[in-house]
């Protein structure tokens, strides 16, 4: 898809820039949700008009395509490139932790018509990753798909907690071994959900590429 183009209209100079306007709608978002997300509130968070706005952008799906590829550029650069696997599972864990800090986006994700140039770079750093593997190109673009997808389910908020008050456990001996046992490996694996994540996905992706 094309990247985002400035607008091109005319009038007078905007007393605030699109990268403003963008990062006013990103800390709503973050601090409400996206629904809290429209023109007249990112123009109120900036003490002017929501007709101003419009100088920039074209409409509100403009800007949650603007917010997503905000936040996607606070990717942080692979550290360990040597091996593939390695770096794509550092992707996925580091595309985990920024679904976990803007929540938002994974709705928004689901409705991103147009990549900007944080997203291309997200493409651009995940086929870097993969050079060195005889997969195909289309195989190699369903990963990069893939990712964000499966870290944006893992980074969704977990329930506080099962309630099994009042079951005869002689009926279920696999699950209360089950329980039992993460009970007391609790406090043993304290970072236990992304070691399972990153395990998740190198699984997936020794299934995909090879």
């Amino acid at each position: 898809m094309a990247q985002h183009q400035r607008s091109g209209r005319r009038g007078p100079a905007p007393a605030h820039t699109r990268d403003e306007i963008v990062a006013a709608a990103v800390a709503i978002a973050d601090a409400e949700g996206l629904a809290a997300v429209s023109m007249r509130a990112v123009a109120t968070r900036l003490g002017t008009a929501a007709a101003s706005l419009y100088r920039y952008l074209d409409s509100r799906a403009d800007l949650l395509n603007l917010m997503a590829d905000a936040v996607i550029g606070e990717l942080p650069a692979v550290t360990r490139p040597g091996d593939p696997f390695d770096a794509l599972v550092e992707i996925a864990e580091s595309l985990r932790l920024l679904f976990k800090r803007h929540t938002w986006l994974i709705e928004a994700a689901q409705n991103i018509n147009n990549f900007g140039p944080n997203g291309l770079g997200y493409f651009e750093r995940c086929l870097a990753a993969m050079a060195s593997l005889p997969a195909p190109a289309l195989v190699k673009l369903d990963v990069i798909t893939m990712l964000p997808g499966i870290a944006s389910v893992w980074a969704r908020p977990q329930p506080g907690g099962l309630a099994f008050a009042g079951i005869d456990w002689s009926a279920y001996p696999n699950l209360a071994a089950a329980l039992a046992t993460a009970a007391s490996g609790a406090q043993v694996a304290p970072d236990r959900v992304s070691d399972l994540f990153a395990r998740t996905i190198r699984g997936l992706l020794r299934g995909l590429l090879g």
